[in-house]
């Protein structure tokens, strides 16, 4: 079969007879690695935020929250679908979710009746400012458990390796086939 992987090649490029320790980590784990560290702190500000009377917001919600803004100007539904990275049908549905669940509100454009804004209501800010204070809380755990310039120095370590803009949410291409 041309499919199957020879099992003595495999133990070349990640042998498990070794501890962890004596053997270089497959290259593999890096992603599932910060993914996992990704998942953690979402989902731990997720359930600090749930306790903080904002059981509704998913972390699609955040993003968006994000997308949308805390100054005095609203966005649009096309301007919140180009930060995501997504549609402005896709926008669309999350700025209705968050409508509906009143951490939004849509009004007028003073300057073109045709365009509809978008701004965060007072429980919209709530659920931001609450989301900085328990990243930030999150964040001193790790430089508890982890030592503060190890954690400095990987944050400093991912900064060099990811782009500049990679604090957009980009993920559409994944999703495309």
């Amino acid at each position: 079969m041309d499919n199957v992987l020879d099992e003595k090649k495999v133990k070349q490029v990640v042998d498990f007879d070794k501890a962890p320790g004596e053997r270089e980590t497959p290259g593999f784990e890096l992603p599932l690695l910060l993914f996992a560290g990704f998942r953690t702190l979402i989902d731990e500000l997720h359930a600090e935020l749930a306790r903080q009377g904002h059981p509704d917001v998913r972390p699609a919600h955040g993003f968006a929250l994000q997308a949308i803004g805390l100054g005095p100007d609203a966005a649009s539904t096309t301007e919140v679908g180009r930060s995501l990275g997504v549609s402005k049908q896709a926008a669309g549905k999350t700025v209705d979710r968050l409508v509906e669940l009143g951490y939004a509100e849509r009004s007028d454009d003073p300057a073109d009746a045709r365009r509809k804004l978008v701004r965060l209501t007072p429980h919209g800010r709530d659920a931001l400012a609450r989301s900085a204070a328990i990243f930030e809380a999150l964040r001193t755990r790790w430089a508890t458990a982890l030592g503060g310039d190890r954690l400095r120095d990987l944050e400093d370590a991912l900064r060099t390796v990811t782009p500049a803009e990679s604090f957009g949410l980009d993920a559409s291409a994944w999703l495309r086939g």
